[in-house]
């Protein structure tokens, strides 16, 4: 085996931690569950368990405690699982898994052929199999990729689409009535549109896949399409609402007295950053990309609505 000093020390330390996290994890929520998932709850503590001892002996670290940031992170998440019940503890055990998953695959990409590459092999297989096929009992798929797919994309353009709005406005008019008015009536247009959109996409695939499955059953062949996961008009009921409600959060400001941009700015900052961590954690993407990225298209966003604004302001003459 290879000498633990030839590997990244702060990769060493993030696998030992992250399967120490874990195997803290399960078993606080082992502590405030009820009895019927505590079978599973045992399992996993097993499989952690061994993981935890595998890699401080390959590494030849010995850490048994968690650093101040995954302790936050432990208590935040046992916290909501107290409080919301068995939905949120199977939506945290179903996004540990694919966390787990695309971490391992990413290191053991960086290192195949290597001594850790190999080492990874045992507990990717872990992975895809038996903790895959108890989270998977325990939560029966709870999280729909659809479903967050839609949510974070209602959320996302009715956030920065109408925030750059009421930055254009602002720019334009000064006017918080003025801003008001006009927010308010792109945001509801918007979010009929979103989700009208979403509807007619649905609902075309879903009668491109009936007619592929009335063409195979006619020839007699086996059908091999899948059917769709949700119905279009609930699709469209997801996107319009997550739409509407990413587009009030800048527009509450203004509706509380604003007289400028800057605090529709903040709070859609805040709510960017706080619904990026959520879905990204729940999704398995990389939360600090994430949030980065959508801070990053908002500060663009609403620089470039407020420069359209004071030209239209000052060089056509659109003013209240």
């Amino acid at each position: 085996m290879q000498a633990a000093s030839a590997y990244d020390p702060h990769l060493a330390r993030d696998l030992i931690l992250d399967e120490l996290f874990d195997l803290s994890l399960y078993k606080a929520l082992r502590g405030i569950t009820q009895s019927d998932i505590h079978d599973t709850l045992d399992e996993l503590i097993k499989i952690e368990t061994a993981h935890l001892a595998f890699w401080q002996r390959f590494f030849n670290l010995n850490l048994e405690q968690l650093d101040l940031g995954r302790r936050i992170k432990l208590s935040i998440m046992t916290m909501v699982c107290r409080i919301f019940g068995s939905m949120a503890v199977h939506l945290v055990l179903e996004a540990i898994e694919v966390h787990g998953v695309r971490k391992y695959l990413a290191v053991w990409q960086a290192h195949q052929g290597k001594p850790l590459g190999e080492a990874l092999h045992g507990i990717l297989m872990d992975e895809f199999k038996h903790e895959d096929v108890l989270v998977t009992a325990l939560t029966q798929r709870q999280i729909n990729p659809e479903k967050i797919r839609n949510i974070f994309l209602g959320l996302n353009d009715g956030l920065v689409e109408i925030l750059g709005a009421v930055s254009g406005f602002f720019g334009a008019f000064g006017s918080a009535t003025m801003v008001l008015i006009a927010a308010s009536t792109t945001a509801v247009a918007g979010a009929l549109s979103m989700g009208a959109g979403a509807f007619l996409a649905l609902n075309s695939e879903q009668e491109v896949k009936s007619t592929d499955v009335a063409k195979k059953v006619f020839l007699g062949e086996a059908s091999d399409v899948t059917p769709m996961e949700e119905p279009p008009l609930s699709s469209a009921l997801v996107v319009g609402s997550a739409y509407l409600l990413g587009a009030i959060v800048p527009v509450f400001p203004v509706l509380l007295g604003a007289t400028d941009p800057r605090f529709s700015i903040l709070t859609a900052g805040l709510m960017v950053i706080l619904v990026s961590t959520v879905l990204s954690f729940l999704s398995g993407m990389d939360i600090k990309r994430r949030i980065l990225l959508n801070l990053v298209i908002i500060t663009v966003a609403v620089s470039i609505s407020y420069g359209i604004g004071i030209v239209a302001k000052n060089y056509w003459g659109v003013a209240l």
